[in-house]
């Protein structure tokens, strides 16, 4: 049963920390659809691919204290921030999670803006269409987003150099 919270501990943790409930969403989404052994599933959402399940473990994990839970105030909303307490890092030495490679690919997604991961992880929720079938439903289902060809291809390039980083060598 706890795996699936160490697995998701372990992100957050390799993170250093995690800025926004829709980054840390994106984050393991793509982590997962770079074969990443997230075990929640996903459904598409307002905002790209979304996890009740990731959401109610990452409550579970502020309640049980393993995770810290920082809200914030910006222009006009909240952001929560998440890292690891104490608590947290001794219940992580107690499960070991083997993901090689998961780091550099979560400081990568870590350091991109919450719009740029909800367009990463819409393109990789419609992988199974052609290239131009996805800009059409990115138009359609994120026209309030605004994003442009040169961004949706970026996209594509931002995945390919993650799938690199994700590779076993």
């Amino acid at each position: 049963m706890f795996k699936e919270h160490a697995r998701i501990m372990n992100a957050i943790a390799a993170s250093g920390e995690i800025a926004g409930r829709k980054k840390l969403q994106k984050i393991i989404y793509i982590a997962k659809k770079l074969s990443f052994p997230f075990q929640e599933k996903f459904e598409f959402h307002f905002y790209g691919p979304y996890s009740e399940e990731l959401t109610l473990r990452i409550e579970e994990l502020c309640n049980m204290g393993y995770l810290h839970e920082v809200k914030e105030k910006k222009a006009g909303y909240y952001q929560y921030r998440y890292s690891i307490t104490e608590t947290g890092k001794g219940f992580m030495d107690m499960h070991e999670i083997d993901m090689p490679k998961l780091e550099d690919c979560l400081l990568d997604m870590n350091e991109k803006n919450a719009r740029f991961l909800e367009l990463v992880s819409t393109v990789l929720y419609f992988e199974t269409l052609e290239k131009e079938e996805v800009a059409e439903k990115i138009f359609t289902l994120k026209s309030k987003q605004r994003y442009s060809i040169e961004e949706i291809d970026e996209a594509y390039q931002y995945i390919d150099s993650l799938k690199g980083k994700a590779k076993l060598s």
